[in-house]
């Protein structure tokens, strides 16, 4: 065991934020030292060094002061999130010094992680490693849930996936390919829509910048109606959803991100179609399905060996991005999955 000390570079948050998010409500603070062992006694946890963070948009949620969601995250201490880690030190039996894993850590360079809930070890190193912090992280079960567990795609059915070029949506977009459902999805430009058709394999896509009418656009796209929606926007998308949903539709609620930033989140009118299209709607945390994570590998990782899957990452070097990455995801900025490289292991 090491007995190095270190200094420590964080991401912590200075403010509670209201509306929109701004660069200065985060700040880089460099604690003086860190020793890269778990302190003497501590049972059950790991030291590790932080290699990629993952920058999702449920975080905006926790840098609100907490009203009953997602827990706020701490001022003054520094965010957490997914990333991938490298094992540097531990008391814990399920992981040993070199081990990588992934799961729930610290916006910082070293973390200590004490009874770590959600942290699985990498068996799997012939695929990049910053996919953990997507295709084989979080994201990529979120779309694994929310697609096959809720929404049990059948052949040929009409899938529609708001903010389709993201981290879940790509994922989503291409399995309900392999399923031989039908698929359109929307995204904010001109290069992300070009994305969706011809690196990602959707039927249509279109810029919903562009259409002053959703629900006409929808209808559009899918004349016949929806069968499955992927919901990743709520606000005016989900009602123009409702609105084009076929009778016994299923809509996985997995984010809403249009509501994020508001002071007061906008309503839903065309609710009442639930019941008389008996539309099943179901929100839903990758975290509810860890333990079908074996599962999922069994199915993703053959797919991504065999090109079958494609994933497209937007890379931010070093902890000082931290904010501007975050924040990126709510302007559009990001292409695919937004992710911080700490470190290369």
């Amino acid at each position: 065991m090491s007995d190095q000390e270190v200094s420590n570079k964080q991401v912590a948050l200075k403010n509670y934020v209201t509306g929109f998010p701004k660069e200065g409500d985060m700040q880089i603070i460099t604690t003086n030292t860190i020793k890269l062992r778990v302190p003497e006694g501590t049972k059950d946890a790991v030291l590790v060094k932080n290699l990629y963070l993952s920058c999702d948009p449920y975080m905006r949620e926790r840098m609100s002061a907490s009203d009953g969601g997602f827990p706020s995250f701490e001022l003054g201490k520094p965010l957490t999130g997914y990333g991938v880690a490298k094992i540097l030190d531990s008391t814990h039996p399920n992981y040993k010094k070199g081990d990588l894993a992934w799961g729930f850590t610290g916006w910082e360079e070293y973390s200590l992680i004490v009874s770590p809930q959600i942290l699985i070890k990498i068996e799997h190193t012939d695929v990049p490693l910053s996919y953990y912090t997507g295709i084989l992280g979080m994201p990529g079960m979120t779309a694994y849930a929310g697609f096959y567990e809720i929404c049990t795609p059948k052949k040929g059915e009409y899938v529609y996936i708001s903010a389709a070029s993201g981290a879940v949506g790509q994922i989503v977009g291409q399995f309900a390919k392999l399923s031989g459902c039908y698929v359109v999805g929307s995204a904010g430009s001109k290069e992300k829509v070009d994305l969706l058709k011809n690196k990602f394999g959707f039927d249509e896509a279109f810029n919903y910048k562009e259409e002053p009418d959703l629900t006409a656009a929808l209808k559009r796209y899918f004349p016949e109606g929806i069968d499955i929606y992927f919901e990743n926007v709520g606000g005016k998308m989900l009602d123009a959803v409702l609105a084009n949903m076929r009778t016994l539709g299923r809509i996985a609620a997995c984010g809403m991100i249009s509501q994020y930033n508001l002071e007061k989140h906008e309503g839903v009118h065309n609710l009442a179609l639930i019941v008389w299209k008996q539309i099943r709607m179901q929100g839903f945390l990758a975290a509810s399905y860890y333990h079908l994570y074996p599962k999922f590998l069994e199915m993703a990782l053959p797919y991504i060996k065999h090109g079958k899957i494609v994933y497209v990452e937007d890379k931010a070097e070093g902890l000082e991005t931290g904010p501007t990455s975050l924040l990126s995801l709510f302007t559009g900025q990001n292409v695919g999955k937004k992710l911080l490289v700490v470190a290369r292991e």
